[in-house]
């Protein structure tokens, strides 16, 4: 089974606060819909670009996608 990592990506001088922030509502989705994730976190793309991630596998996809809106996705 393929591995997939659900991305929102967040821009500007307050990113990084951002996408921390977004990261406490993804664990709190993760645990009160019991989604079976390997992995959720952030990361630093540059300075003023941070994303926030929740790493699942294809099956779990489209109900955490449909859910939650990321901006985008890759394989993890």
């Amino acid at each position: 089974m393929r591995k997939l990592k659900l991305i929102w990506d967040f821009k500007g001088p307050d990113a990084a606060r951002t996408a921390a922030h977004h990261l406490i509502h993804l664990d709190e989705y993760v645990v009160s819909e019991k989604v079976a994730s390997i992995a959720t976190g952030v990361a630093t793309i540059s300075d003023k670009h941070h994303i926030a991630f929740i790493a699942l596998e294809e099956k779990d996809m489209p109900a955490v996608r449909d859910a939650l809106k990321p901006h985008r996705g890759q394989l993890w």
